[in-house]
């Protein structure tokens, strides 16, 4: 497009906008706001209504979200309005105004997304590169339309955990502590998300009272209502506040839904009139691109009342103007507050997902002499746990800012982008420092010395993720930084992730045990290090996980041949969504990958024996895709049912990858090691394969597995005099004319009579550690401890 055409464009819709939103408020301030927030309202009741026949008929199944958006929308500008405006002596509500309202709505909308992709068309280069342009157009646009994007029933967790460490300062300024301050933010959430609902209920049930009364007096229901009132005064109250919930925007009022206190309730409120900027003269007036009021101090108050009229942003907003109306009233507590801030962020991945982390090695402030400066050099928390590294740089930066991209992009971006680039040249420093050396050690700073606390070596893990987390998301940012020149994996192979707190309690939940984390962060981080394919947010990443297992590998394919400049995936956090939905959504089960039960039991042993290496193993079962799930379920099921006859059994699954070598041990026999290591052996050498992922399996017929473990498989390269059975063993394996196919093999090995190894020597199982503190061990196997 000419840049001079294309200047007169976004000048003409910027027009347009202005002249939309003046409308637009005049409209808002000539109606009474009681009735206006309960005719709004009342369309998220007509949608609920809908919902059945929207899921019975398909094809009509984008109106229900296009009228919540529409709401969305019209409610930050009414709360704008009450902001920014006294109320008038005389209001009158109207219903086609209304109409005339939610009409232009919409308009204003699609004048927003207009302005953005018109001011973004020409962008030529920037901080993201040749795809700056795309980037802007994506942040402006979801600057106008993003809103409320966490799970409403994890309001109270969220909450509980970010404001625990200023419990005793909320107390002395608030006169409540963290737990009820989550509480009132869970009750403020759900009385948007149920409120309607129960205030049908409550209207339904004092009319059967009703009805019960005038029905036991022998009159119609007209006849005995004044009476029943007079005789039911609270009966009748309730109804009344329930009239209110459904007519009159009672479900804002968060006077009435929460506990929270007048003061805290003040301080996240605006008073009528009392906001200057938004609607002031000059470019943007009024329109979505300038910072709504509601992005600052989240309720209005009216009358007495307080209400979060928009019920999105007091989400998206709340925490910021809670932790900055603190600090506002009580200022000798900033220098604590940001100790404490600190610490929670470098602790909350260990904390949350300690689940999924068992029996993690945990590192705190590692301080170590940085090889290229020679200066003592700080991470916030290293995590080890089996051959799996997460290094977690926390940053407590605004998880978005408040400034608008349309006034200022590169600022904008620039500011987002600091939070991302700062933990990344932080794990930057820590991965060369890991590469500077076979081991290095690692040191906390006590009474001002540095102290050696561990070593690490970078050879033992197979998995190592960095990590920047912050509070909040600041999604799509948060992916798009991939974009970042700057932003490269890390020694070539270890790509960068974002992520944040309440992204946190989502991916516990979803993600219960350790395999499934870690092997989703696994496949994550490989998208994390694919430029010009973009997921929205954490969630839009974990659906994928769900639904496609190796979705990595998907868009890979899709990117092949580079005839892609940009691959964008919508939509694949609905499976995620629905599972917040709705009242019963604690008692129903998440979604999961789909695993044949054999395979679930394997992986179950795996994980409650959590031998050395178990990770590996586990990890590479879960790479199969539905075939090869399938296939190793009847392997495991059709050999394990013979265990009576054949005390151990073994086979190898062939695939793309590296083959899985499984050996079925029978419950209460002694493994003998040296077989199943030479079996391994030519099973590799028999499918030319350079490794193999091995995996013993102690199980008894009637399909318990009792315990697993991952072993090394040692490959040959030379045929020797020591070797010379391996070799022929492979020899005959891969023999046509003996019919075995290795990925469905068949072969029966006798009972095992082996004796114990000694206990000075290394250990059968390949890891190159004595018997006696291998696999010998009475505490087998071993647990790490936490280092803080």
């Amino acid at each position: 497009m000419d840049e001079q055409k294309q200047k007169e464009i976004s000048a003409s819709l910027l027009k347009d906008m202005e002249a939309t939103a003046a409308r637009m408020r005049e409209l808002i301030v000539a109606m009474p706001p009681y009735d206006l927030l309960g005719y709004i309202y009342a369309q998220h009741m007509i949608k609920a209504m809908s919902d059945q026949s929207v899921a019975d008929n398909q094809s009509e199944a984008d109106g229900p979200d296009d009228l919540i958006n529409d709401n969305q929308f019209l409610l930050e500008y009414v709360h704008a309005v009450l902001a920014s405006d006294a109320a008038p002596a005389d209001v009158t509500f109207d219903e086609a105004r209304c109409a005339e309202l939610f009409e232009l709505g919409r308009k204003l909308r699609e004048q927003a997304i207009f302005f953005a992709m018109a001011t973004s068309a020409n962008t030529k280069d920037g901080v993201f590169g040749p795809d700056t342009a795309d980037i802007e157009l994506h942040a402006k646009s979801t600057w106008v339309m993003l809103r409320g994007n966490r799970y409403q029933v994890l309001e109270g967790e969220f909450y509980r955990y970010v404001l625990m460490p200023h419990d005793d300062a909320l107390k002395e300024v608030y006169g409540v502590g963290s737990s009820d301050m989550a509480e009132g933010f869970q009750a403020m959430a759900d009385a948007t998300r149920s409120g309607h609902a129960e205030a049908i209920t409550e209207m339904m049930k004092q009319l059967e009272a009703a009805q019960a009364f005038a029905t036991a007096q022998d009159k119609p229901l007209e006849d005995v209502m004044e009476a029943w009132v007079a005789a039911n005064s609270e009966q009748s109250k309730a109804a009344g506040r329930a009239m209110d919930d459904m007519f009159r925007g009672g479900i804002a009022n968060v006077s009435r839904h929460t506990k929270l206190p007048s003061t805290l309730l003040a301080d996240l409120a605006y008073r009528r009139g009392e906001e200057t900027e938004f609607f002031a003269a000059g470019d943007f007036s009024g329109t979505p691109y300038r910072t709504l009021p509601a992005r600052k101090k989240p309720l209005i108050q009216l009358g007495s009342d307080y209400y979060a009229v928009d019920p999105c942003f007091t989400r998206d907003a709340g925490y910021r103007a809670l932790l900055y109306n603190l600090l506002q009233r009580k200022p000798d507590y900033k220098k604590i507050f940001e100790g404490r801030q600190k610490t929670m962020g470098e602790a909350a991945f260990a904390d949350i997902l300690a689940a999924q982390l068992p029996g993690a090695t945990v590192f705190q402030e590692v301080y170590y002499k940085d090889p290229a400066s020679k200066q003592w050099s700080e991470n916030d928390t290293l995590i080890l746990v089996d051959d799996v590294l997460f290094l977690v740089e926390a940053k407590a930066g605004a998880a978005a800012t408040i400034a608008s991209p349309a006034l200022d992009f590169g600022r904008h971006a620039q500011s987002l982008q600091d939070l991302v680039l700062k933990a990344y040249k932080q794990c930057e420093r820590f991965f060369n420092y890991l590469n500077s050396a076979d081991e290095v050690p690692l040191y906390h700073l006590v009474d001002g010395k540095h102290k050696e606390c561990g070593r690490v070596r970078r050879s033992d893990y197979r998995v190592m993720v960095p990590i920047g987390l912050t509070v909040e998301s600041f999604s799509p940012f948060s992916t798009y930084c991939k974009e970042l020149p700057q932003v490269v994996p890390l020694l070539g192979r270890h790509a960068f992730v974002s992520l944040s707190i309440d992204e946190l309690f989502v991916l516990k939940r979803l993600l219960p045990t350790p395999g499934e984390f870690v092997h989703y962060m696994e496949v994550r981080q490989a998208v994390a290090g694919m430029r010009r394919a973009y997921l929205f947010d954490e969630f839009d990443h974990l659906g994928a996980y769900l639904k496609k297992n190796r979705f990595d590998q998907d868009i890979a394919e899709q990117l092949k041949g580079g005839k892609v400049n940009m691959l964008i995936w919508d939509g694949m956090s609905d499976i995620v969504d629905r599972s917040f939905e709705g009242e019963d959504w604690e008692s129903r089960p998440f979604p999961t990958q789909d695993f044949p039960e054999e395979v679930l039991k394997l992986l179950g042993a795996l994980d409650a024996t959590r031998a050395r290496g178990w990770l590996s193993a586990d990890s590479h079962i879960r790479d199969l895709g539905d075939e090869g799930r399938s296939n190793l379920a009847k392997m495991l099921s059709d050999l394990r049912q013979t265990l009576n006859q054949h005390p151990a059994r073994y086979f190898a699954l062939v695939g793309d990858s590296e083959p899985l070598f499984v050996w079925l041990q029978q419950h209460d026999h002694q493994i003998d090691w040296t077989r199943v290591n030479d079996k391994a052996s030519a099973v590799a050498l028999a499918v030319k394969a350079s490794s193999v992922i091995g995996v013993v399996a102690e199980v008894s017929a009637d399909g318990t597995y009792h315990e697993a473990q991952s072993f090394a498989v040692h490959v040959p390269t030379e045929r020797t005099e020591e070797n010379a059975h391996i070799y022929a063993d492979a020899a005959r394996m891969a023999q046509p004319a003996r019919g075995v196919k290795l990925s469905q093999p068949k072969h029966v090995v006798a009972p095992v009579k082996a004796k114990k190894p000694g206990r000075n020597v290394p250990c059968p199982c390949g890891s190159g550690i004595k018997y006696k503190k291998c696999h010998g061990r009475s505490d087998f196997p071993p647990k790490a401890k936490n280092s803080n």
